[in-house]
């Protein structure tokens, strides 16, 4: 008996042992035992974690609807508008009953102004509940939108009468009046809503608001200090009252509102980085950061204290330990979007542009639309040297997300840089609109008007900018610009040193500060202010630059300026100037193996970049080994396809080689088309049409080579008389042939071409 009922006991545990293990195999259970994880989660507000537990779910059954649905809740908390309304999408799609869906994604399309389909959904939502009062709500909202005030303050009042007894049929109705002019009835109804749930914190948060919009602060204080004594959990009042106390100055009283509340809302992730976030909208990274490494020791499992740390330790330099903790993101999900963004903020940090390319691009491949994403790409591109791909993303990333001011300032960079001072004014007056108090867009506004000699406007926007941020370096780089551009020097020199006092990184106060010193002609000065700088900012790369430049243009010293070059290059192999002066000085120095070496480095260093490959392209030209050249400058194509140098130096090195004459016209041409005033472009098509045997086109062209040498007031080239000469040969012109070739014997009778002219003379006077 007793081994029939241990018996017994075994197969009933065995039953139950594959019972359970039948429900874990279960995906129905599976996918719900996520669900409930993920509602909980977002329940207490973490976010991040709700999103892991959505995917899981979405991982077992693609189709969830339920679970589609529950992330675009977390995404529009979020406010990640873009990733919410591809979930409400998707749960229309298999779920088209789903009012809630409904009514969410037809509020996103109003908001993002796409009223076609809006208007779809709004029409779905009033067939299929004509009378819930949400259902005019939304209407009223698209009718809103549409500037259409009386058609929807009408909606508000049928949402109203429909739903007389919910506090957002109040709501709506005193928007409505709002925009129809109706303060008084607005706050009425405020009120009205107010009354019917004095426990709801939006009632409540709206009507502060009215008041804080029209001064009345004290009654908005009254409003939000009753919404935190209904629900002291809630943190979003909190939020509100320290944001009345920041409008009127009282910072101190906000800050202590946060602190004193910070311990009231347990595991609310957002409550409990409300303090944080403050020290970051004030512009207190230090702060921020202490306050959030407490918080990442408090709540290690919190992602989005990961993340925000993460991006405060990045900013604020402190880059291994950023590095550390980014590691952590990335081991719970390799995917993630903001840690793959940080990581490759760091590679770029850490001077390795291509790699933070790698890492971005798969960013956006997994995630097109990441406004973020492609701004650090377009970052990365121009690290590396390659604007177009630069200015693509950066426009993709404005695309995006138009409020993204650090894409707009780059790409005002961008314009500045190529002299597109139209381009430049609009961008710098989109971040004005953007960011009225920074001073960057006003600042770079000036620069265009400087350009532009419009100095009246430009120091109107250089004294915005100062007023707007006086701690910024920005605004007194463009004083400095300004008076500057009106020789007024010591007055600038006043600006530029203000700027290096606020920013002694600023390498553009450190060049207008040399600048100066070279137009006064005193060199040992501006020597003297870049070695200053550097014993302040010893690890600066565009410092040493400043200061080699002006030890090789200005001092001969090429010895100093090999060593100056050199640091700056390894303190960023990215620093393409810096490359491209050091093998200059190699070169200048007889030293083109290690020019080669320096160029080699840099091009792989910076593979986007084409200059390289043209520089390399030069110098074995220069040595007549045209396989090479032509190796280099079919390498700067692949990467500019009409990069204008390496056309025309790539069609002269064809007709050396005796290749194909074809392909070399058609470089030649792009060359000339590109550059219109390069005497070298017009004598290498010139040339090339001589040995095609286009005499009259030939001297055409080569004509304009020697008169462009003339215009542009550089030294004149005997090759250019050499070949205008053999043109007038071929073409019948015997005097104006003599004359060019007599030419070239007067100005180099030692020259590589002196002793073809002297045949060609023989012959003509035979």
């Amino acid at each position: 008996m007793i081994r029939t009922l241990c018996s017994l006991s075994i197969a009933l545990v065995l039953t139950i042992v594959v019972s359970f293990a039948g429900c874990s195999r279960d995906p129905n259970v599976r996918k719900q035992k996520y669900l409930d994880s993920a509602q909980q989660y977002f329940e207490k507000a973490k976010l991040d974690e709700s999103i892991v537990e959505y995917r899981n779910a979405l991982s077992v059954d693609p189709n969830y609807a339920e679970a589609h649905y529950g992330l675009a809740l977390v995404y529009l908390r979020k406010q990640d508008w873009p990733r919410a309304a591809q979930e409400l999408t998707r749960t229309a799609d298999l779920q088209p009953g789903n009012f809630g869906a409904r009514l969410e994604l037809a509020r996103l399309l109003i908001a993002g102004r796409n009223f076609d389909p809006a208007k779809e959904q709004v029409d779905w939502i009033i067939q299929a509940r004509p009378n819930d009062g949400k259902s005019h709500r939304v209407a009223a909202d698209l009718l809103a939108a549409q500037a259409n005030f009386p058609a929807a303050l009408r909606e508000a009042e049928k949402g109203v009468s429909l739903s007389p007894n919910e506090s957002d049929s109040y709501l709506e109705l005193a928007l409505m009046q709002l925009r129809n002019s109706q303060a008084d009835a607005a706050e009425a109804n405020f009120k009205r809503a107010v009354d019917l749930d004095p426990k709801a914190i939006a009632s409540r948060l709206m009507l502060a608001n009215y008041y804080q919009v029209r001064s009345r602060l004290a009654d908005a204080e009254q409003q939000l200090h009753e919404a935190i004594q209904a629900n002291s959990q809630d943190p979003e009042p909190v939020a509100a009252l320290a944001r009345i106390y920041l409008a009127q100055g009282r910072k101190n009283d906000a800050e202590t509102l946060l602190i004193q509340k910070k311990s009231n809302f347990g595991d609310n992730s957002v409550a409990y980085r409300m303090l944080g976030d403050f020290y970051i909208g004030t512009g207190e990274l230090e702060k921020a950061t202490s306050e959030y490494r407490t918080l990442y020791q408090d709540h290690p499992k919190d992602l989005q204290v990961k993340k925000n740390f993460t991006d405060l330790l990045i900013h604020t330099g402190r880059l291994d330990e950023a590095e550390k903790v980014n590691k952590e993101i990335l081991k719970a999900d390799p995917n993630d979007s903001d840690g793959l963004i940080y990581l490759g903020q760091l590679q770029l940090r850490n001077s390795d542009a291509n790699a933070a390319i790698s890492t971005l691009q798969t960013v956006i491949k997994n995630d097109p639309n990441n406004g973020m994403a492609h701004y650090y790409l377009g970052v990365a591109f121009q690290k590396s040297g390659n604007l177009e791909s630069a200015e693509r993303e950066l426009r993709d990333s404005v695309r995006v997300r138009p409020d993204l001011f650090d894409a707009q300032r780059e790409l005002g960079i961008l314009a500045m840089r190529r002299g597109d001072m139209t381009t430049l004014s609009q961008t710098s007056s989109q971040m004005i609109a953007l960011r009225p108090t920074s001073g960057d867009g006003y600042a770079l506004r000036a620069v265009s008007e400087i350009n532009r000699k419009e100095f009246r406007a430009a120091e109107n926007d250089v004294h915005h900018a100062i007023e707007v941020a006086p701690g910024s370096a920005a605004g007194y780089v463009q004083l400095g610009n300004l008076n500057f551009a009106q020789q007024l020097f010591k007055e600038a020199e006043s600006a530029y040193r203000s700027a290096l006092e606020r920013d002694p990184k600023s390498s553009d106060a450190l060049r207008g500060l040399m600048s100066i010193y070279l137009a006064l002609k005193q060199p040992d000065a501006a020597i003297a202010a870049a070695k200053i700088q550097i014993s302040r900012v010893p690890d600066n790369s565009a410092f040493y630059d400043l200061l080699g430049t002006v030890l090789f243009q200005q001092e001969k010293d090429l010895v100093a300026a090999r060593a100056a070059l050199s640091t700056s290059v390894q303190l960023d192999k990215n620093n393409t100037d810096a490359s491209m002066k050091l093998g200059q000085v190699e070169t200048a120095a007889g030293q083109t193996e290690e020019a080669i070496a320096t160029y080699r480095a840099a091009a792989n260093d910076n593979p986007h970049d084409a200059g390289f490959h043209v520089l390399l392209g030069q110098i074995f030209q220069s040595r007549q080994d045209w396989a090479n050249a032509d190796e280099e400058y079919q390498k700067a194509l692949a990467l500019r396809h009409d990069d204008p140098i390496a056309s025309c130096n790539l069609a002269y090195v064809i007709v050396q080689k005796g290749g194909d004459l074809d392909v070399a016209l058609s470089l030649a041409e792009t060359a000339r088309r590109r550059m219109p005033t390069s005497a070298d472009a017009a004598d290498t098509l010139g040339w090339i049409y001589y040995q095609k045997r286009a005499y009259p086109s030939a001297v055409e062209s080569l004509k304009a080579a020697i008169v462009l040498t003339q215009d542009s007031k550089v030294p004149d080239n005997p090759r250019y008389h050499y070949h205008l000469g053999m043109a007038y040969a071929k073409n019948g012109e015997t005097r104006m042939a003599r004359e060019q070739l007599k030419r070239v014997l007067i100005m180099s009778p030692g020259a590589s071409d002196a002793a073809d002219a002297r045949n060609e003379l023989a012959r003509l006077k035979s």
